[in-house]
């Protein structure tokens, strides 16, 4: 899935509660994740060596220098279809 498909699933799913412009959800994915041009909270937040933490979802953070993911409990059992 790449950004533009991001922001239309989450469009998706956020459209119970009233529909949210794509261009606003893009402005939201690109303050978390980032751009080429510009860093996101996430990748901020790893630069200064902190860990951002998703309950459910993971923790990212760096290994030897490398960002990486560790995916939650939650995230898990959803992809292996054991979600209760």
């Amino acid at each position: 899935m790449d950004r533009s498909g991001l922001v239309e699933a989450i469009g998706r799913k956020t459209a119970q509660g009233g529909e949210l412009p794509a261009d606003q959800i893009g402005r939201v994915v690109d303050a978390v994740f980032g751009t080429v041009a510009e860093a996101g909270a996430i990748a901020e937040a790893l630069k200064a060596g902190r860990t951002v933490t998703m309950v459910g979802f993971g923790s990212f953070h760096t290994v030897g220098g490398e960002a990486a993911l560790r995916p939650g409990k939650a995230l898990n059992e959803f992809v292996h279809d054991q979600a209760g």
